[in-house]
C-alpha cells in the first residue's frame, strides 16, 4: 500500500523521535459553513467546528445539516470534521448532548473535542475523543492518564516548551496535537474564571468575554499608579510558521490554527500559507500529508495581511518578554509611514507607502489611544483620510486593512484538485479507459460501441484526449493521458462524455470505499480504575456534574471541589493563573536588573474600579490574578474548601 496509508507504531517510548508517520494534520478552525469549505479548499487536511450547542465558542454554532454538508465535501479529499462538544455539562445537559453526538455520529463525523470527562461516564458512540486544550494538558502524567482512559487525541497546552513537548511525546504515544497560529489566552487553559468573576461569563462555558483584552492599571497597595492604562493582559498573536519541521521532530502530528470566529478570507489566508510551508518541510522529510488533492491558489498568502496583534512564538523558545500587546488587543498591520504634515484631512507622508484608496490606517493619539481611518485618495505621498482627528507630525501610520488583498480573498475561486493520470488501451475487441489518482486508486471503464477506424488517426487521438480530460467542475483534475491503440477508433463525443462520467463516478466510489477501509474501528477502554496523577481536586479541576465527579472518584481522586460555574464565591480566590508574567512585560521582572521600587502588594484595576490582586510566584515563573472584593473592589485571600 502507498506511503500515505503508513499507520503510526505504537510505542510506548520514543527515544529517538525517530517513528513511522500516519501523515502530518494541518487543522483548520471552521466558524461556519462557508468557513469550512474555504479552509478544505485551501488546503486543511481537517476543520473543527462547533454543533448547535456545547461548544466552547457560543458565537461559532452549527446545524446538523451544514455539518452534514462540511463532513460529504471533506471526506471527498479524505480530510475530516471533528466536532467541539468542549464544555463543561450541568447535570440536565446530559440527555441532550448524548442525543447530539449519536446525530454527529450518524453524519459521520471523524471525532469530539472535549473537555467534560463526565462523558466518559457514558455510553458513547463509537467516535475518536479529543481531549481539548481546556483540560489543561500540560504535563506527561496528566497526557498519559488521558491515553489510558480513552482519549485518541490530546490537544496540548499552549505555553509548552520544546523540551516539555518532547518529554510528553517520550512517555506517550497518543496522537499529540499542537496549536501553531493565532489567538493566545493569557491563562492556562481551563484554569480562567476571570470573566465568570466579573460578568458570570464562563469560559468553560463557552461564553468567555474577554476581560483580558481589557486596559488595566497596576497599583499599588497604597493606591499609587505604577503603570497607567495598558493592556497588561494581552498576548500578541502565536505565529510557530517558522518551527514546524522542530515540532514534527518533537512528536507533533496534527498542527492546529486558531480561530472559531474568524470569516472565510481570513480562514483561507492562512490554510494557504501553512499549507505551503507544511508542503515543502513534509516532502523533505518524506512524510506524507494527512488528506488528498491540491489547492489552486489565484492569491499570493501574506500572514501579515490578515488580522494579527503581531506575532510571538509564546514559550515554545523558552520565557518571551515580548509577547504581550500592551498598546492595542487590535490589530496594528504593517507600518506605512511615518507623518510629515497634516491640513485638514490631507496628510503628506514621509515615504511612499504602498497604499491605495479603500485602505485602513491606524495609529496612536497623543493619550496613545488607537484611532482608525480609510484612505479616500492617495496622490504620491499625499493621502485624503475621512477621519484624520489625532494625527500630527511624526505620527507613525500603519496599514491594517489592505482593500485589494482582502477584495482578492473574499473572491477567490480557490479550487482543490486530486490530480488524475488516464490510459485508454485497446483490449481483444474494446477499448477500456482506466483512471489512476494521486493515491494509486484505480478504476476503469469500457466504452461501449462499435467504431470505425480513423483516416486521420493523430488529429483524432489529440481531440479524444481533449475530451476525456475535461473533468470540469469535479474533484479531478487530470494532468496526462496516455492512449495503446492498434487502430485509432472514430468515438462519437457523446461516447467519449459517457466513459469519462462513468468512470469519474466509479472513482468517487472507490475513493469513499477506500476511506471506510482505512478508519480505525474506536473501542473504549473498559471502565478500570487507572489513577488520575492527583489525590484531590480544587474547583480549578473543573468538576460541575455529578458524572464528572463519579470519573475522579473511580480513578481514585479522594476530595472534589466543584467548579467555579457551579455558584462558587471567587471573592479572593485565584480567578487566573499565567505562565505569563505582567512584571516581566513590562520590563520589571523583581529577579531583573530594574524591579519596581514598590514591595507592596499589586493589584490590576480596570476602568470601573475594580482592583484584582495579582501575585507573581517568582520561583516557577508564574502570575495568579485573584477575585476582587464586591463591597470594597479590593481583593480578600480565601482557602479553597474541598468537599470530601
Amino acid at each position: 500500500m502507498a506511503a500515505a496509508f503508513l499507520a503510526v507504531r505504537e510505542e510506548r517510548r520514543i527515544p529517538s523521535l525517530q517513528h513511522e508517520y500516519h501523515g502530518i494534520e494541518l487543522l483548520a478552525p471552521a466558524k461556519d459553513l462557508n468557513c469550512g469549505l474555504a479552509a478544505i479548499h485551501a488546503g486543511a487536511d481537517s476543520i473543527y467546528m462547533g454543533a448547535s450547542r456545547f461548544g466552547a465558542r457560543h458565537n461559532a454554532s452549527n446545524s446538523i445539516e451544514d455539518i452534514s454538508r462540511c463532513v460529504q465535501i471533506a471526506h471527498r479529499y479524505w480530510a475530516k470534521v471533528y466536532v467541539t462538544l468542549n464544555i463543561l455539562l450541568r447535570d440536565n445537559e446530559f440527555d441532550e448532548a448524548l442525543r447530539l453526538i449519536e446525530s454527529l455520529h450518524q453524519i459521520g463525523v471523524d471525532g469530539l473535542i472535549i473537555q467534560d470527562v463526565g462523558l466518559l461516564e457514558c455510553d458513547l458512540p463509537p467516535l475518536p475523543l479529543i481531549a481539548s486544550t481546556q483540560m489543561h494538558n500540560n504535563t506527561p502524567d496528566k497526557v498519559a492518564f488521558l491515553e489510558r482512559v480513552g482519549f485518541h487525541r490530546v490537544i496540548l497546552a499552549r505555553e509548552l516548551t520544546l523540551p516539555e513537548i518532547r518529554s510528553i511525546r517520550e512517555h506517550t504515544s497518543v496522537q499529540l496535537e499542537c496549536f501553531i497560529h493565532g489567538a493566545l489566552c493569557v491563562s492556562y487553559s481551563g484554569q480562567c474564571a476571570m470573566s465568570y468573576d466579573v460578568g458570570k461569563r464562563s469560559g468553560n462555558r463557552g461564553e468567555c468575554a474577554q476581560p483580558c483584552r481589557k486596559p488595566y492599571r497596576l497599583v499599588d497597595e497604597q493606591g499609587r499608579v505604577l503603570v497607567d492604562r495598558q493592556h497588561l493582559l494581552c498576548l500578541k498573536d502565536l505565529n510557530l510558521s517558522e518551527h514546524l519541521a522542530t515540532l514534527i521532530d518533537h512528536g507533533i502530528t496534527s498542527f492546529k490554527i486558531e480561530g472559531r470566529l474568524k470569516d472565510p478570507p481570513y480562514v483561507s489566508n492562512v490554510v494557504a500559507f501553512y499549507r505551503q510551508t507544511l508542503d515543502s518541510i513534509l516532502k523533505a522529510k518524506g512524510i506524507p500529508k494527512r488528506s488528498s488533492g491540491h489547492p489552486l491558489w489565484d492569491f499570493e498568502p501574506n500572514l501579515d495581511m490578515t488580522f494579527h496583534r503581531g506575532y510571538t512564538t509564546y514559550f515554545l523558545l523558552g520565557r518571551n518578554p515580548s509577547m504581550a500587546s500592551l498598546q492595542t488587543p487590535k490589530m496594528r498591520g504593517r507600518w506605512a509611514a511615518n507623518v510629515l504634515r497634516v491640513k485638514g484631512q490631507h496628510v503628506w507622508l514621509d515615504r511612499d507607502a504602498s497604499l491605495h484608496s479603500g485602505d485602513g490606517l491606524c495609529f496612536f493619539d497623543a493619550q496613545g489611544e488607537l484611532r482608525g481611518s480609510l484612505i479616500h485618495r492617495v496622490q504620491g505621498p499625499e493621502i485624503l483620510l475621512d477621519h484624520p482627528e489625532g494625527l500630527q507630525k511624526g505620527s507613525a501610520i500603519f496599514c491594517n486593512h489592505d482593500h485589494l488583498f482582502l477584495q482578492r480573498l473574499r473572491k477567490t475561486k480557490t479550487c482543490r484538485k486530486i490530480q488524475i493520470r488516464m490510459a485508454l488501451r485497446e483490449v481483444q475487441d474494446s477499448y477500456v479507459l482506466e483512471v489512476i489518482d494521486e493515491d494509486n486508486i484505480r478504476v476503469q471503464t469500457s466504452l461501449l460501441g462499435r467504431f470505425p477506424t480513423a483516416q486521420k488517426p493523430q488529429e483524432v487521438m489529440q481531440r479524444m484526449g481533449v475530451q476525456l480530460t475535461k473533468t470540469g467542475n469535479t474533484i479531478f483534475l487530470c494532468h496526462d493521458i496516455s492512449m495503446d491503440l492498434r487502430t485509432v477508433p472514430m468515438v462519437p463525443v457523446s461516447s467519449l462524455n459517457a466513459a469519462r462520467r462513468d468512470v469519474i463516478e466509479k472513482l468517487l466510489q472507490e475513493r469513499e470505499r477506500v476511506r471506510h477501509e482505512r478508519i480505525v474501528p474506536i473501542c473504549f477502554p473498559p471502565k478500570d480504575n487507572q489513577r488520575f496523577p492527583k489525590k484531590e481536586s480544587s474547583y480549578l479541576g473543573n468538576v460541575l456534574n455529578r458524572k464528572a465527579e463519579a470519573f475522579y472518584r473511580r480513578h481514585g481522586v479522594k476530595r472534589i471541589a466543584w467548579a467555579a460555574e457551579s455558584g462558587l464565591d471567587l471573592e479572593g480566590r485565584q480567578v487566573m493563573h499565567a505562565r505569563y508574567c505582567v512584571l516581566e512585560a513590562l520590563g520589571h521582572c523583581r529577579k531583573g536588573p530594574n524591579p519596581f521600587p514598590s514591595a507592596s502588594r499589586l493589584f490590576l484595576e480596570d476602568d470601573e474600579g475594580k482592583r484584582f490582586e495579582t501575585i507573581f510566584h517568582c520561583g516557577p515563573c508564574e502570575m495568579e490574578i485573584k477575585g476582587y472584593d464586591r463591597t470594597t473592589k479590593n481583593t480578600v485571600a480565601v482557602q479553597d474548601t474541598l468537599v470530601p
